[in-house]
Parts: structure tokens; C-alpha cells; sequence
């Protein structure tokens, strides 16, 4: 059963078809609405000016007509008004005319309406008063006349909420087919979208060539150095498991058979210990073998650890005593092999784990003696190259190693020399554990052979 606390942080992936016809349609009923209330505020505002200036033109040309007549007499203002509401007002703010009220002398008095105070002080007013109520806008042009007097001329305009609420229904249709237009304009640009992403997802193995849009190529390189790196490791996971299987069954053969043998009764007397000193060797072998592969795994736990915290374990080491002290343990391998092992050391400190360097400079060492020739020589040197790294160097005079191996001798279980490995008793793991002991500390290596003269593999480190 799945642990709750890790599930109740999935969350099911979101669909962006789904995602894409949202954002649409959102995109488009808000550029609707703002559009519609945009354009009624500016047509609004534009009709308010036009309708003002009219207003202003019409009554200042009732002003010089009333003003030029023989006699002007407020009655006379009749003739102009023809549907407009027409006001004439004294200078005290009382009405003297009103087109609209049969007695003006009902009306209140004006003087403290606004376009009236503005035409009395300055020769012209305006203004506009709104009704909520009755959904209108009336605006005032307020005229002064040449005796003092005020001629104001007054007209009402359908606000823009009252227009809206005629034509509602319209807005709403209009809407509604403008809403389906969005709906299904949405669904095809989505189909049109998210179908090549689908048909990439299908061909995987040429995904790099069926990238649709630019943005997808960043994933599409991913998935494609992912399905390469999974294939990779696939491939060395069964070639790592064939040789593995084909190392351990030799032993274990010939283990197998010698047991019978004595099991048997078959064996002579004198053949038992022969046997039994078989019998051992294969042992040592296979744990020799099973030992290298545990180091191997155990090494590549700790490079995934590295990159997590790199050289969050390591030390300074001092390669000289090292190098030293290894030479010293190999001295008797060196004398069976008849090879003669020397050591040039400089006072030289690397970071990293004194272990894991010891395990590296051994193999580097016990494979130089195994591949060589009786009476060959075998030097260690250590020191700090011309760049100022640290370096360690094994250098012999053995069989040399053909250069179309030389890029693999670092690869597991790889052998140039395969009868010559299994009757020195090499796993093909040595140089493996040298390649990733070195990556874990940073380090180059540098390998120059040449088949009869000899080998030179020189490790170089980063600087401390």
C-alpha cells in the first residue's frame, strides 16, 4: 500500500487542451467586454462633445436673433424654442422666460445654478445634470446677453447606461454568438496545437526530427539523451551480467569437476593435493572477482553521492608516502613475476580518500607487473607536473597494449589479452576500479603504449 504522506503530494497532471480552450475563451470574452465598454465610453464621450457644441451654436444664434428683433420682448422667445426648453433669466436669478412652464414666475430662482453663475462671470456656461432615476442627461448652454440678462437653452440625452439597457437584448445575442464563435474557434486552434505534440510522443525513437515548435526542443533533446542513456546502461547491464555469469562459471566449473573427482574416489592419492591447490586458486579467484564487483558497486553509490556533496569526505593525502608504502607491498609480487619495481616519489598532497587512492595506485602497480615480461622493470614516480597538478605515474616495459585498445582497457572485463589475463588470474575489473576511482576525485588520465616497448598511464589531479 502507498505510503500517504508521499501520495498526497501527486497531483494529477493537468490537460492543456483543456487548459488552452480555457485560456481562450477567457482571453476572448475579456477582450469582448472590454472592447464593448471601451467603445461605449468613447462614442459616449464623443457624442457628449458634438452634442454640447450643437447645443452652444444653437443658442447663441437664438441670443443675436432675439437680440437684433425691434423690440426684444421674453414672449418673442417662443418662436425659437420649436421643441427646445428655452429659459431666460434676469440678472437677480429670476426667471423671465421659460418655454416649458407657462407662468415662469412658479419657477425658483436661478442664481445659484451653475452655467448661470459661469455666464454671468464669464459670458457662457455649461452643465450637465444626470437623473439616476429616469436614465436621462440633461445639459445646459447658458448665454449672456448684451443687457445683463441670461439665455440658456436646455436639452436631454439618453445616458450610457440607458442606451445600454435599450439595446441589451442586442448585446446579449451578440455576446452569446460571439461566446460560441470563441468556443469553437478555441477547440480548433487547441486541436491545431496540441495534435503535433501528440504525434511527437508517438515517434520517441526520432523525436529530435519531429520537434514541432521551438520551444519543445530543450524536451525533445532531453527525452531523447534520456532514452539513449537508459538504452546505454541497458546494454552494459546485460553485457556487465553476460561477463559476470561467464567469469564466475569457469571457476566454478572447474571447482565443480575437481570435487567430483575426489568425491568420486576417481582422483589418486597423489592427485589430491594438486587438486585441492586447484580447487583453491579457482576460489581465490571467484572472490577476487566478487570483490571487484562489490568495489564497483559500491563505487558508483559513491559517485551519485559526489554529486550530491563532491568531496564532502575526502582528506589531504600525501602521495608520496603512499606511493611509497605500496611499493613496499608489492616488492614480493614484483620478485615472483621476476620484475624489478622501483619508486621516484616528490613530496606531493592530494584531496581525496587514502583508501580508494591506495586501491588505485595498487592496481595501476599489479597490472604493470602482471603484463610484463621476465627481467622487465616497473617504476612509480609521483609529483607536480608543469601546470602545477598533482600527478602519480606507473611506467614498465611489458607487452604494451595495441592502440585500437587503448580507449578500452578502462571498460569492465575488458582484456587485450585474454589467455595471458585468466592464467595470471586477472578479473578485467582492475582498470575499471582505476577509471572510477579517478573520476571520483576529479582526475585525468593519460595513457601512451606501445605494443613490445611498454606502457605509461599517468593520473593527473586538480589542483588542492
Amino acid at each position: 500500500m502507498p505510503d500517504t504522506a508521499e501520495t498526497a503530494h501527486i497531483t494529477a497532471p493537468r490537460s492543456m487542451a483543456h487548459l488552452l480552450r480555457t485560456t481562450l475563451m477567457a482571453v476572448g470574452i475579456l477582450s469582448l467586454l472590454l472592447s464593448v465598454v471601451g467603445a461605449a465610453l468613447l462614442f459616449q464621450h464623443a457624442f457628449a462633445e458634438q452634442f454640447d457644441t450643437d447645443l452652444s451654436r444653437t443658442v447663441e444664434a437664438i441670443a443675436v436673433g432675439y437680440e437684433h428683433s425691434a423690440d426684444p420682448q421674453p414672449e418673442q422667445l417662443a418662436q425659437y424654442a420649436d421643441g427646445l426648453r428655452l429659459t431666460l433669466v434676469a440678472q437677480d436669478g429670476t426667471v423671465l422666460y421659460d418655454s416649458a412652464t407657462a407662468d415662469p414666475s412658479t419657477l425658483p430662482n436661478h442664481a445659484n445654478r451653475p452655467e448661470i453663475q459661469q455666464a454671468m462671470a464669464e459670458g457662457t456656461g455649461a452643465s450637465v445634470r444626470r437623473s439616476a432615476t429616469l436614465g436621462y442627461d440633461t445639459h445646459y448652454y447658458a448665454v449672456r446677453l448684451t443687457d445683463g440678462s441670461v439665455l440658456r437653452l436646455a436639452d436631454e440625452t439618453s445616458n450610457m447606461w440607458s442606451s445600454y439597457n435599450r439595446v441589451l437584448p442586442v448585446l446579449v445575442a451578440g455576446c452569446i454568438l460571439i461566446i460560441i464563435l470563441a468556443l469553437v474557434l478555441a477547440q480548433v486552434i487547441t486541436k491545431h496545437l496540441v495534435q503535433p505534440i501528440t504525434r511527437m510522443a508517438e515517434h520517441l525513437d526520432c523525436i529530435e526530427a519531429n520537434v514541432p515548435y521551438e520551444e519543445l526542443i530543450p524536451l525533445a533533446h532531453t527525452v531523447q539523451s534520456d532514452r539513449k542513456l537508459r538504452e546505454d546502461n541497458e546494454t552494459i547491464r546485460r553485457e556487465f551480467t553476460a561477463n559476470v555469469s561467464h567469469e564466475l562459471k569457469t571457476p566454478l566449473t572447474s571447482i565443480s569437476g575437481y570435487a567430483e573427482l575426489i568425491e568420486n574416489g576417481m582422483a589418486k592419492q597423489e592427485d589430491i593435493p594438486t587438486f585441492g591447490h586447484r580447487i583453491h586458486k579457482e576460489a581465490q579467484r571467484m572472490i577476487t572477482l566478487v570483490s571487484d564487483i562489490l568495489q564497483l558497486s559500491e563505487l558508483d553509490g559513491m559517485s551519485k553521492q559526489q554529486e550530491n556533496s563532491p568531496t564532502a569526505d575526502f582528506v589531504p593525502v600525501d602521495l608520496g608516502v603512499l606511493v611509497k608504502d605500496v611499493a613496499t607491498n608489492m616488492t614480493v609480487n614484483a620478485r615472483k613475476a621476476y620484475i624489478t619495481l622501483q619508486y621516484k616519489v616528490q613530496p606531493v598532497t592530494v584531496r581525496g580518500s587514502h583508501d580508494l587512492l591506495t586501491e588505485l595506485v595498487t592496481n595501476l602497480c599489479d597490472n604493470a607487473i602482471r603484463y610484463n615480461r621476465p627481467g622487465g622493470h616497473v617504476e612509480l614516480s609521483c609529483g607536480t607536473n608543469a601546470d602545477g597538478c598533482p600527478y602519480f605515474c606507473v611506467e614498465d616495459n611489458g607487452i604494451g597494449i595495441p592502440q585500437d585498445s587503448q580507449s578500452r582497457v578502462f571498460e569492465r572485463f575488458y582484456r587485450v589479452d585474454k589467455s595471458r589475463s585468466k592464467a595470471t588470474g586477472g578479473t578485467g575489473l582492475g582498470l575499471a576500479i582505476v577509471k572510477h576511482i579517478a573520476v571520483l576525485h576529479g582526475a585525468r588520465i593519460d595513457l601512451e603504449s606501445t605494443v613490445g616497448t611498454g606502457t605509461t598511464i599517468r593520473i593527473i589531479f586538480p589542483k588542492m
